[in-house]
């Protein structure tokens, strides 16, 4: 049997596509968590804001390498 088959019932990290702003890292961490992604949001605002402008570069990061969900 293939390992993938069997290994349906966790969760992946992905980018959402319903819940997106922008492409989609806060909705998907946010659908992840259980959390509603505006908090997430918010954070990511506040971190962009307080480490001048380092967040912006977090963000396309997470957006490179975090993979969008497939439908």
């Amino acid at each position: 049997m293939d390992n993938n088959q069997n290994n349906n019932n966790y969760k992946r990290l992905v980018r959402s596509k319903t819940n997106r702003s922008i492409s989609g890292v806060c909705g998907g961490i946010g659908e992840y968590l259980g959390v509603d992604p505006v908090i997430f949001r918010l954070a990511w605002v506040i971190l962009t804001i307080c480490t001048v402008g380092m967040g912006v570069l977090g963000y396309i990061i997470a957006a490179l390498i975090i993979p969008e969900q497939m439908d």
